[in-house]
C-alpha cells in the first residue's frame, strides 16, 4: 500500500472522523491505492445498515432527523455514534449534483456523534451510487452503532437499497394511495418496515388499517412479515415505536437473510468490476458510423461482442 493511504489507513482505525472523510473521497473517486485501502479494512463489530427510500415528499430526510435524534438518545456516551449517507441525483447533463440533504438534516449537522456524507449518483439507476457499497465498507469499519442510507427518491426503481441494508424502511404518506399501485412491484416487495409518515394527516389511520391488510398479498411467503409505522418526523413522534420496530427486524435476521444480502453485494461489486472500460459514448459513435455505412450486420457483431 502506498505510504500516503498506509497513513490514512492508520489514522481511519485510530478513530479519526477527518481521516474517514478523506477514506470517502479516496474510494469515491477511486484515487491509487483505493483498492488496497479497501482490502485493509478492519471491521471491530457488525454494524447494521439502515436503508430509507420512498417517493419525492414523503418526508424522508425529515424522517432521517427525528430517527437519529431518537437513536443518540439510546446510546451509550462512549460510542462511536451514527453514520448517515445521504444519496442526491446527479445532473444528466454535467453530472453535477445539488447534495442538499445534509442542509434538511442541520439539527445534527454539528454533531460530533453524527457523521453525514452526501453522495452522487453520477448516472447510477436503482437511488443508489455506484459506489455506495464501498462507501458503507469504510463507515462500517470505523465503528458506528447504526449507520442509514436515505436514497434518491426515484420510486420503484429503487430496489438496489434491499441489497445494501440490513432494515429497508418505505416512508409514504396518507395519500400514497395511487403512489402504492404504482410501486407495488418494486419497492413494496423489499421493504421491511412501512413507515406512514405525516399521519396526522386525514385518512392516515385508514391508510395504515389497509396497507396492514394487504401486505401478506403484495410480499411473498419467503419474506418475513412487514410492519407499518405512524410517524409524524416533524414533530418526531411515532419515531420510539420505529426504532423499537427496527430493532425487533434485526433480531430477526436469519444467517439465510445475511447470506443472501452479501452475495447480492458481491453481485453488484463483480457487475461494476465487469463494466469498468466500457464507454456509452464510443459505443453510440462506433453503431453511429455503421448506420451511416447502413451495415445493419456490423452493429449486430459489435453490439454481440460486449
Amino acid at each position: 500500500m502506498a505510504t500516503a493511504q498506509h497513513n490514512l489507513q492508520h489514522e481511519l482505525e485510530q478513530g479519526d472522523i477527518k481521516s474517514l472523510a478523506r477514506a470517502i473521497t479516496v474510494i469515491e473517486n477511486e484515487i491509487k491505492g483505493y483498492e488496497d485501502l479497501l482490502l485493509n479494512l478492519h471491521f471491530s463489530k457488525y454494524v447494521p445498515i439502515i436503508g430509507i427510500t420512498g417517493p419525492p415528499g414523503a418526508g424522508k430526510s425529515t424522517l432521517v432527523n427525528s430517527l437519529v435524534r431518537t437513536l443518540l438518545q439510546n446510546l451509550k456516551k462512549d460510542s462511536n455514534g451514527i453514520g448517515i449517507i445521504s444519496v442526491d441525483p446527479s445532473s444528466p447533463i454535467n453530472q453535477g449534483a445539488i447534495l442538499g440533504d445534509r442542509l434538511r438534516m442541520n439539527e445534527h449537522f454539528n454533531d460530533a456523534r453524527v457523521f453525514i456524507r452526501s453522495l452522487a449518483t453520477r448516472g447510477a439507476l436503482g437511488g443508489l451510487s455506484a459506489k455506495t457499497i464501498e462507501v458503507t465498507e469504510v463507515m462500517r469499519s470505523f465503528g458506528f452503532d447504526y449507520i442509514l442510507v436515505e436514497t434518491v427518491g426515484v420510486g420503484q426503481s429503487e430496489v438496489e437499497i434491499a441489497g445494501l441494508a440490513d432494515i429497508t424502511l418505505l416512508v409514504i404518506t396518507p395519500e400514497s394511495g395511487d403512489d402504492i399501485q404504482v410501486m407495488k412491484s418494486g419497492v413494496m416487495e423489499i421493504a421491511d418496515i412501512f413507515v406512514v409518515n405525516k399521519a396526522d394527516r386525514d385518512g392516515a389511520d385508514e391508510f395504515a388499517k389497509n396497507l396492514n391488510q394487504t401486505l401478506p398479498m403484495r410480499q411473498g411467503k419467503e419474506k418475513a412479515q412487514a410492519s407499518v409505522v405512524k410517524t409524524i418526523a416533524t414533530q418526531n413522534k411515532g419515531t420510539e415505536q420505529l426504532v423499537q420496530e427496527i430493532k425487533k427486524h434485526l433480531e430477526q435476521k436469519s444467517h439465510a437473510d445475511l447470506s443472501a444480502l452479501w452475495a447480492e453485494k458481491a453481485y453488484q461489486l463483480i457487475l461494476k468490476q465487469k463494466m469498468q472500460g466500457i464507454d456509452k459514448t464510443k459505443i453510440k459513435a462506433e453503431i453511429e458510423k455503421e448506420f451511416k455505412k447502413d451495415n445493419l450486420f456490423n452493429i449486430y457483431r459489435f453490439i454481440t461482442k460486449y
